[in-house]
């Protein structure tokens, strides 16, 4: 398989994100829409102030703790201002949800915004989300699979970093959550993997799901088992020999808990995953505390809980997350 080879800029901003072990312990937060009805849900209209200002607090309390954090140009400009010095910068080029009037889960990209744009703004890399059903009409892939060209193509004219995350699912099911879409999730992550490691699209590292639905895999499951444990490592190991590239898992929303014994059980499996971009599963809890009560009772809970969280997930990072410079 193709060994990572980064320009020397690229490689040089790449250590700018992650740690001094060479692991990426990115925090997240460039939700922009589901933020902004998370707020809501406390029962007061905060609007795009209270979002902006939520980012900010998210910034500046965690980022002590995190080796670099994934914003929004749309709201979370402000909060690249006060992140901790040392912490790497990445930015979300995608508008946010995706293109409902017609089936594809299509992207878009911010209308004001360009890959210069974004390193002007003092990113260290551009962040594309990208909805994908490897099992999808293959004129519809194929209309993806330019798109992802061209984002890449533009990362590589300005030689910066392009971390790609790929969202499965499948087009015949609505609910990805429950079991019949679980039997199928190994299939959907790691090819998707297999594809985006190919060389046309300039990715540099790949933000992905785990390969399985936790809560169905035996041993984690309080209810129906889908996976044996034996199965569901199989599902890592196939997920790591998919890409020859450095990649990185998102949290997907699930609880803190849950999260760092899934990276626990991708190292037993054999994962070298490469570190984690990181969001709801350290923060979602500060979101109703913001919402009603305030900012101070927001600081207190960032400050304690939200930090322990963060610490918590470094110190499962130490012993189950590889260098992604064991890549080059």
């Amino acid at each position: 398989m193709a060994r990572f080879s980064p320009s020397p800029r690229k490689r040089a901003a790449l250590e700018r994100l992650d740690n001094a072990n060479g692991i990426i312990g990115a925090l997240a937060i460039d939700q922009r829409g589901a933020l902004q009805r998370m707020l809501a849900q406390g029962g007061q209209a905060l609007g795009a102030d209270g979002v902006v200002h939520f980012k900010e607090l998210i910034s500046q309390e965690l980022t002590p703790y995190a080796s670099s954090i994934l914003l929004d140009p749309e709201f979370g400009l402000p909060a690249t201002k006060v992140r901790a010095e040392g912490a790497g910068l990445l930015l979300a080029y995608e508008k946010t949800g995706y293109d409902t009037s017609e089936p594809g889960r299509f992207p878009d990209l911010i209308d004001d915004v360009s890959v210069l744009r974004i390193q002007a703004a003092g990113s260290d890399a551009v962040k594309l989300l990208l909805y994908y059903d490897v099992d999808e009409d293959a004129g519809i892939n194929e209309r993806k699979q330019a798109f992802v060209e061209r984002v890449g193509s533009e990362c590589w004219a300005e030689d910066i970093p392009f971390f790609l995350e790929l969202l499965t699912y499948d087009a015949k099911l609505e609910d990805v959550t429950g079991p019949d879409y679980a039997v199928l999730k190994p299939h959907k992550v790691n090819e998707a993997m297999r594809e985006f490691s190919k060389a046309a699209y300039k990715v540099d590292v790949l933000k992905v799901e785990v390969p399985v639905n936790m809560n169905f895999v035996e041993g984690f499951s309080q209810g129906e088992v889908v996976y044996s444990r034996e199965a569901a490592m199989k599902a890592f190991q196939e997920q790591a020999q998919a890409t020859h590239l450095p990649f990185i898992f998102l949290s997907a929303g699930v609880s803190a808990k849950l999260f760092q014994d899934t990276l626990r059980f991708a190292k037993e499996a054999g994962s070298d995953f490469n570190g984690v971009l990181c969001g709801r599963a350290t923060w979602k809890d500060s979101v109703a505390i913001f919402a009603e009560q305030g900012e101070a009772a927001c600081r207190e809970w960032l400050r304690s809980q939200g930090r322990q969280n963060m610490e918590d997930l470094n110190a499962v990072l130490a012993v189950t997350a590889t260098s992604w410079k064991e890549k080059l």
